[in-house]
């Protein structure tokens, strides 16, 4: 009896089995996620830890790659309150020319510069007396331009009173000046103003004594009270105005999240930093993998940057010409990194990488004003320019710069002057180039000087060392927007 009951349970178990097969019943139905994660199930405890260290990581090279604008902003801030001070009436003027000995993101040598880094949180409104002359910009510390100043801006060069307004100013705005609100409370003034030309080249003091009729005081402080301007010279001087490049990276974050308003940095972005402990407010207590996660993306991300930098955008939009290797910063985006229909990360991040200070003049086609910027890392076989070797750059008669042209090399890495024995390392049109007898330049630079070229028209470089050669034109004309002229390209010659 026993023996038919198993018999028939046995039967039945075989017919199920066989219906199963036929309807359809025996297959796997689950959805295509379910299967590609662990057939439904969680990780082991090993893999799980492994897979959220991996992502705490990604969300680190984020967050490096998208705060580079304000921590860019921040090296420089830190440096120069460092070396001058930190007050409202500070501002450094390079009176005697920038050069090699002053670590900043593609310096100009061939203009007078002044850049001054204010706390809106503690001096409340400021205003900025601009004397007339004045090319510049105010930003706020993600580099967003508040506004352009000189001809490109709202005085058009006759100069005039500026009112910086922090975040949320809810006071009086009196009439009568420039009013602009920062979305932070740290701003960054740069000022540049035009040299001129004296008996042995260039003469810095025209432009020196434009920028030191700047005045700068807080809005509602009396005239007994406001302090004299303190014009410190930054020439001469050794100062490291870089960003960190290890774990100080992530601590001055942290302090910059803290003091500036939530609403500076987008819900998005402050869930990235959110995720590796950075909150306004809140302790940034990292554990010690955690750290080292950091550590890792500090060292990785700017290798990253570096990469990228190394390819040509797939659309071409990054060069200037169709068969020159000069391309230009913004990739054809606008100075707020705004393509057609996207923000260019990738661009903002490879130009915040060696530069700063991107405004509209600089990207705009303003005729016979503003100024552009063709550089190159390339020679015209497509090698990349190396210090090793000689070069020679020829530039067509009749540039396109009503103010002034330059060209100048830098480091690869940062933007940064390389510095040999000649401090400058480039060639400027206030001086005595030797010129062709058709009027265009031929300019060289490698680490000796070739025989038979003239001091006026070679640079120094450093040997083992990769090159970026930048072209400045200030005044920039029609001809080069319509490109009747274009620059040749880098050639190496032996």
């Amino acid at each position: 009896m026993k023996m038919k009951k198993e018999m028939k349970k046995l039967m039945l178990m075989l017919m199920l089995s066989v219906f199963a097969a036929t309807t359809g019943f025996a297959k796997d139905n689950s959805s295509p996620m379910v299967k590609h994660l662990y057939s439904g199930n969680w990780p082991s405890a090993e893999e799980g830890q492994k897979l959220r260290d991996e992502w705490y990581y990604n969300q680190a090279i984020q967050a490096y790659t998208t705060m580079l604008p304000a921590m860019n902003t921040i090296g420089m801030r830190d440096g120069s309150h460092k070396k001058f001070g930190s007050d409202y009436n500070v501002l450094p003027i390079w009176k005697d020319r920038m050069d090699s000995r002053a670590w900043v993101p593609t310096p100009n040598a061939d203009i007078v510069y002044a850049m001054g880094f204010y706390d809106l949180k503690e001096t409340g409104p400021l205003v900025v007396a601009v004397p007339a002359g004045i090319i510049g910009m105010y930003t706020d510390f993600f580099q967003r331009t508040l506004t352009d100043v000189g001809a490109a801006g709202p005085d058009k060069a006759k100069g005039g009173l500026y009112l910086l307004l922090p975040p949320g100013y809810q006071g009086h705005v009196p009439p009568g000046y420039y009013a602009f609100e920062s979305s932070t409370y740290n701003i960054f003034l740069f000022f540049r103003a035009l040299m001129g030309k004296g008996p042995n080249g260039v003469d810095p003091s025209p432009g020196v004594a434009v920028a030191e009729r700047t005045r700068i005081y807080p809005l509602w402080d009396v005239e007994k009270e406001i302090k004299p301007m303190n014009f410190a010279n930054g020439s001469g001087k050794r100062i490291n105005m870089m960003y960190p490049t290890d774990y100080a990276y992530w601590v001055k974050l942290k302090e910059f999240v803290d003091h500036e308003p939530i609403e500076s940095i987008t819900p998005e972005l402050r869930g990235v930093l959110a995720a590796i402990g950075i909150i306004k407010g809140q302790p940034f207590t990292p554990t010690a993998k955690q750290k080292e996660l950091l550590n890792k993306a500090v060292d990785r991300a700017p290798k990253m940057i570096l990469a990228s930098r190394m390819l040509n955008r797939a659309d071409k939009r990054d060069l200037y010409y169709k068969d020159r290797q000069w391309q230009r910063v913004w990739g054809g985006a606008t100075a707020e990194w705004m393509q057609e229909s996207y923000l260019d990360t990738t661009m903002r991040s490879s130009f915040f990488q060696i530069g700063y200070s991107s405004a509209p003049a600089m990207v705009m086609r303003t005729i016979n004003n503003g100024s552009k910027y063709p550089f190159t890392v390339k020679d015209s076989k497509g090698e990349f320019i190396n210090g090793s070797n000689t070069y020679k750059v020829h530039l067509p008669a009749g540039i396109p710069a009503k103010a002034f042209w330059a060209v100048t090399l830098y480091n690869i890495s940062d933007g940064t002057m390389p510095e040999t024995d000649e401090l400058i390392p480039g060639v400027n049109g206030y001086e005595d180039v030797t010129k062709n007898a058709d009027g265009s330049i031929d300019l060289y630079f490698g680490p000796k000087k070739p025989k038979g070229v003239k001091e006026s028209n070679y640079i120094k470089s450093i040997e083992d060392r990769g090159v970026i050669v930048a072209l400045r034109l200030y005044g920039s004309s029609v001809e080069f927007f319509d490109q009747t002229w274009i620059p040749d390209d880098v050639v190496k010659i032996k």
